[in-house]
């Protein structure tokens, strides 16, 4: 369906694609693999015309429909959040505008000499638009919707109300409305909380058409994709399989790499041991010529390319008293909504709490209570002995000052750190060589998530609350987040959808439901067993 053939492409002085080639055919869910920066967005830009190769083609099946969701949603606002999403759903959109004016033609005695044959068109479109599945439309875009948390009210209300993260839910939803022969997805999963994500996991697992994307969730890539392209140092290299066998795949690959080059080092030195040994000696030159001819003609292996991996350490952080944080009798509404009555919740030294529940039950609100950013309306909320906190929340990321280069913002909050101690603190977060001199203000989400993270981090709490953290991390930053978590033997409290981050580090699970605050003992893979659930309310795949 769509062929990249030796394509070449050159973002100013960095070479993203040389002479590449890659392929993808009807039926494929393929994950598109690498590192930031390797040119995946370059990519699905370069295969729906916004871009062109410098060198090569890409080469598109006549009559196939492509479906681009990207990170930038553009503007949206004046319809609501359905008739966004059913406007761009393809011929049938066009088809249902046209169906709409022909009903106000038919309305308006303006134009009663022309009945007869707005009457007539009005029946041909109709027609048109009942085969294209035109009067399930509205229904669909519903359901859609509904799919990725919207309430009834949001699918309503207009559009430009709706924050960034929302707004990109609705760009997803024309997407899936529209189902083209291929869709390309970069990012999808970002924004979306649990339950929306299993939801859309579920959907592109029916979905009959060919699919590329990209998304730094492993376990929702793991349970789509049947095929993995990895773009690294220009080249694009394919894999049959799911993320965990490219992944085993791959380290297999560099294994046997380093084998060869190792081998074959070994091989020359000998060689050329012999040549420098006996080059002066007559009685052997025919002996060396001949060496140095077939060290000439060897194509030399190249060792594997080295992954740059980050990796951080907590310093030991000061222990706590055994209850951490004390909830009692604790009451919470917004306007008329009730979201905790009298709740009841001890925290207790080295537990780590994650918290499920549905959009909008008040996961949030309870991380708010407990860090204090939030009074509850009755009830108290108290720390015990020698607790020190570090909160993370999405809006933590835009109170960094925009004018400060990442070093300076460690320095302005760690004034008494050397620069070589902060310089090693950046590069573990992803910030090495010349990105500790950008500016916060062109950080990207991700970038910036890192910065708060390295800047809670480095001087130890010893009780972590952590709403969503691996939003906009990629895999080798939440690898080490988690790596590193692991080894803490402080207290977490934590919201994340992220099942992998959920699995790895949770002992304690604490349920929000409508009745109360449900506790299960054992972490979030007890849960799931226990429950039958991977969220609230939707069962395991």
């Amino acid at each position: 369906m769509i062929r990249l053939d030796n394509i070449t492409r050159a973002n100013g002085h960095q070479l993203l694609f040389i002479e590449a080639s890659a392929a993808l055919q009807r039926g494929e869910k393929v994950g598109l693999v690498g590192p930031n920066g390797a040119g995946k967005t370059t990519l699905f830009r370069m295969i729906t015309g916004q871009e062109q190769p410098d060198e090569g083609l890409v080469l598109v099946d006549r009559g196939v429909t492509i479906g681009f969701f990207s990170q930038d949603v553009g503007e949206m606002s004046g319809r609501s959040a359905v008739a966004e999403v059913m406007d761009g759903a393809g011929d049938v959109s066009v088809v249902a505008a046209e169906l709409h004016a022909l009903e106000l033609a038919l309305a308006d005695p303006d134009r009663a000499d022309e009945m007869d044959a707005i009457i007539e068109r009005f029946g041909e479109v109709q027609a048109r638009f009942d085969d294209l599945g035109g009067y399930a439309l509205e229904s669909r875009a519903r359901e859609v919707l509904a799919g990725l948390s919207f309430s009834e009210a949001m699918m309503e209300g207009d559009v430009g109300a709706l924050s960034g993260g929302w707004k990109m839910r609705v760009a997803l939803a024309r997407i899936l409305l529209m189902r083209p022969d291929v869709m390309l997805l970069d990012e999808p999963s970002n924004h979306l909380d649990l339950e929306s994500l299993i939801w859309l996991e579920n959907f592109l697992q029916g979905y009959d058409g060919a699919l590329l994307m990209t998304s730094h969730d492993r376990e929702f890539m793991n349970r789509i994709i049947n095929k993995v392209i990895e773009i690294d140092a220009g080249d694009l290299t394919s894999f049959s399989g799911d993320y965990e066998f490219y992944e085993a795949q791959r380290a297999l690959n560099e294994k046997h790499q380093q084998a060869q080059f190792e081998r074959q080092q070994a091989m020359l030195s000998k060689e050329i041991k012999f040549i420098e040994r006996f080059k002066a000696r007559a009685s052997h030159a025919a002996q060396v010529q001949s060496r140095v001819k077939k060290l000439d003609k060897i194509e030399r292996v190249e060792p594997p390319r080295r992954r740059q991996t980050v990796a951080f350490e907590f310093q030991p952080a000061p222990r706590s008293g055994e209850d951490v944080v004390n909830l009692r009798g604790v009451s919470k509404r917004y306007g008329e909504r009730v979201i905790y009555q009298g709740l009841d919740v001890l925290i207790r030294r080295r537990e780590r709490a994650c918290v499920l529940g549905m959009n909008g039950a008040g996961k949030s609100t309870l991380l708010k209570l407990v860090t204090g950013t939030t009074e509850p309306d009755a009830g108290t909320v108290s720390l015990g002995g020698s607790v020190k906190m570090a909160y993370f929340a999405q809006h933590a990321m835009e109170l960094l000052e925009g004018d400060m280069t990442v070093f300076e913002a460690l320095e302005e909050r760690f004034p008494r750190a050397g620069q070589g101690s902060l310089r090693s603190l950046a590069g573990c977060f992803g910030f090495s060589g010349g990105d500790v001199d950008k500016r916060c203000r062109v950080l990207s989400g991700g970038e910036k998530a890192r910065l708060v993270m390295a800047g809670m981090l480095y001087d130890p709490p010893n009780f972590l609350v952590l709403d969503e953290p691996t939003n906009h991390l990629d895999m080798a930053t939440k690898e080490m987040l988690i790596t590193a978590l692991a080894q803490y033997d402080g207290t977490m409290l934590f919201v994340s959808h992220d099942r992998h981050f959920l699995a790895a580090l949770s002992n304690r699970v604490l349920e929000v439901t409508p009745e109360g605050l449900r506790d299960y003992g054992g972490g979030y893979t007890e849960y799931v067993a226990r429950t039958g659930q991977e969220a609230p309310g939707l069962r395991a795949a």
